[in-house]
Formats: C-alpha cells, structure tokens, sequence
C-alpha cells in the first residue's frame, strides 16, 4: 500500500519517497511495525481474551507448574497472524507471487488452527478438531504451494554455473529466468539437486517427475514442519523463540538469495522477484519476538494451535520458496526432534504392547521437553537450552552453504 504511495510520491520528485525502492528500508520498517502492534494490541488482546474468559484448558499430565496456567488466555496467535498480515500490506509490493503464497500460507493455516482452538474453547472439546482434519488442510495447502510454483511463469531462478579459472573457481549465472526443480543440498560440492536428475530413467518425462515429486516433497515440508511447530509449543515461549530464531535465518538466507552478487558468492542459485519474501520474514520475527513479551515465562497468554500451526507452516513454505527445503532437518532440528520423540515413542509402545503384553516407553513423557519437565529440570532453563540449541543449528546452516 505505502510502496505504491511512495513511488508514486518520488516520480513527483517528493524527498524521501525513493527511500521505499530499498528492500532493506522496507524491511526494517516491517519488523518495526510488527513488532509495534504486538506490543501495543497484545495487552489489550490479553484482556479481552480475560473478559471473554477464552482460557487454555489444561489436561493433568503431573508435570509441575502444569495446573497453575489453567485458565491463561489462549488464542493469542491471532496477535502475531495480524502483526505479520498489516504490515505485509503496507510496505510490500502486493503483485509479488512470493508475497501472496506467503499471505495466503499465513491465513489459511491461521485459520485452521483457529477453529481447532474454537473447538476446544467453546466447545469444551479438549480434543479439539480430529486430527484427520487438521491433515488434510496441510495437505491441500501443501498441494496449492506445490501447483502454483509448478504453473505461475513468475516462479523462476538463475541456475549458477561453477566454472575454473586460473585454478579459482569462478561462479556465473545463466542469461535467462527458467523454471527448475533445482533445490540446495547441503554438504555437496555443487550445492544444488535437481529433483529431475532422480527421474533421468524416465526420459523425456524427467522433468515432469521431477515436478510430481517436488510438489509431495511440498506437501510432507508443509505437514511435517506444521506439526512439529504444534508439538513444540508445550512450554512458555519454547514454540515462539525457536520460529524467531529459524525466521532470522530465513531471512537470511532468502536476502542471500535475492542479491545476485550473494548468491554468486556462495554459490547458490539465484531467484529473482524473491526480495518481497524479505519484508515478510522480518514481519513475521518481528511478530514472534514481540510476542515473547507476553509469551515468555511465566506466560500471561499462550498463542493455541491458531499461532503454532501457522508458524510451522509459514516456515515450512517460506523454505520451499527459496529452495532450501532440504536445509530443514538441520534448521528446523528443534522440531523435528519434537516430532520424532513422539513418533518413536508411540511405535515402541504399541511394539513393546505386542510383544510383551505391556507398553513401554522410550521417554518418560513426549513430546521430549516433558521428558526433561519430568527430570526434574525447570521450565525456564529447558526453553532456554532449546534456544542455544536452535541458535546452534541455525549458524550450522549458514555455514553448509560454504562446506562443500
């Protein structure tokens, strides 16, 4: 909105209106704002949320402190939806399909998550919506992510070609924009896989294979990322840290991306149009960090599956989008960890059910931060141990794109 507005000012010859063409001053304006209306609505959410007396319901897992957030409010991610929706609308170029996959990515599971919590608050259902439900609108996101980037013309990249020259190599790029299912990989020399380079039995019908299989590989990010963002959100400010810690690289590596002399350098692909998707990762750390005013413990509101499914979902798809979804299981370790902790206890206590006539189990509770709740550890220093660690594994993937 202000981006259309201020170019129209600076052909006016208006001073300080051409300011708005810099990615990076829109950006920071972005973050800024965010972060703003998370501070000033946030109170005021918290409260209504109070009056309307919409409070988290707590089923008795015997870890302690557990039964003392009975009754903090919830629903709280919807703060962070339109602290990272506004000022996506004020100063990014709302033409960019990156940019409107990302809005659309934020609403749609902004959504689903939402009506999750309706159910469970209003309907005293602790359940919430069946599970199947919640996967298939994963699933269809993952599946319109998929089939938009297969199909828009905008979707396109620049494919980086290493070349020798006087014993150094020398990075160049291709002279023309083409669709690709090239995707980075860490730790390979050259840096990047085709998904059709999978499928070269098939012949001619490669590429094609290539694109089936990137957009399940879409569909499972999406679903997987989602979840584990869900599973991770158990303890104050464990979930909203972890995502501003994995938007910051994000954004990142997605600046990388969009600058042609950056990407040249690390040797990664170029793709260009990618810089709107800037003003929307610092809208979104923006909104998670503003968020841990209130979220960070003790929690005066919890963010309900309205905010973690979106979280994990906007970063799921946000990878995606700059190619980097195989950068995940280091990034995104936290959660994964989270959702594999669960996975694997279940497994071994339906396998140790069947074998031994009794369930065992692997962790004294899942997901795993309760395990170490159940240690004896205390909340606080598990979230912050999680963060060095998120910390830890986001530095690790900023330094693959040099090992190789």
């Amino acid at each position: 909105m202000f981006y259309y507005l201020f170019n129209y000012l600076d052909k006016l010859d208006v001073a300080g209106a051409g300011m708005f063409k810099y990615i990076s001053f829109r950006s920071a304006l972005a973050f800024i704002f965010s972060l703003l209306i998370v501070l000033v609505l946030g109170k005021k959410m918290i409260q209504f949320l109070q009056k309307k007396q919409i409070g988290e319901i707590i089923r008795d897992l015997d870890l302690a402190g557990q039964m003392s957030k009975k009754g903090t409010p919830t629903m709280g991610g919807v703060i962070i939806i339109l602290a990272i929706i506004v000022p996506c609308l004020f100063f990014g170029k709302l033409e960019n399909i990156y940019l409107i996959l990302m809005l659309i990515t934020t609403v749609w599971l902004g959504f689903l998550g939402f009506m999750d919590d309706y159910i469970k608050v209003f309907k005293k259902d602790k359940e919430g919506m069946p599970g199947r439900y919640k996967i298939v609108g994963q699933i269809v996101l993952g599946l319109v992510i998929g089939l938009t980037l297969y199909m828009s013309d905008d979707v396109v990249i620049r494919e980086n070609i290493t070349a020798s020259v006087a014993n150094s190599e020398v990075v160049e790029f291709g002279s023309k924009d083409v669709k690709s299912t090239q995707t980075t990989i860490p730790f390979f020399k050259n840096n990047n896989l085709d998904y059709a380079d999978l499928f070269g039995f098939m012949g001619e019908h490669a590429q094609l294979c290539g694109w089936i299989f990137f957009v399940l590989m879409t569909i499972f990010v999406v679903t997987a990322v989602s979840n584990g963002a869900n599973l991770t959100d158990g303890l104050d400010g464990l979930a909203t840290g972890t995502s501003a810690i994995i938007g910051t690289t994000l954004g990142i590596l997605a600046y990388l991306s969009g600058h042609f002399e950056f990407a040249g350098y690390l040797n990664i692909m170029y793709i260009p149009h990618s810089e709107e998707l800037v003003v929307f990762i610092c809208a979104f750390v923006g909104a998670t960090i503003g968020f841990l005013w209130y979220n960070s413990y003790p929690a005066q509101v919890f963010m309900g599956d309205t905010g973690s499914l979106m979280l994990g979902g906007v970063i799921a798809v946000f990878a995606i989008l700059i190619h980097k979804e195989l950068l995940i299981p280091i990034l995104c370790g936290i959660f994964v960890v989270e959702n594999l902790s669960v996975v694997l206890q279940v497994s071994y206590f339906k396998r140790t059910k069947k074998k031994y006539g009794e369930g065992r189990r692997l962790f004294l509770m899942a997901p795993l931060h309760h395990h170490f709740q159940k240690l004896g550890v205390p909340e606080a220093k598990i979230v912050s141990r999680f963060w060095i660690v998120g910390i830890l594994l986001a530095v690790l993937t900023i330094v693959t794109l040099k090992m190789r």
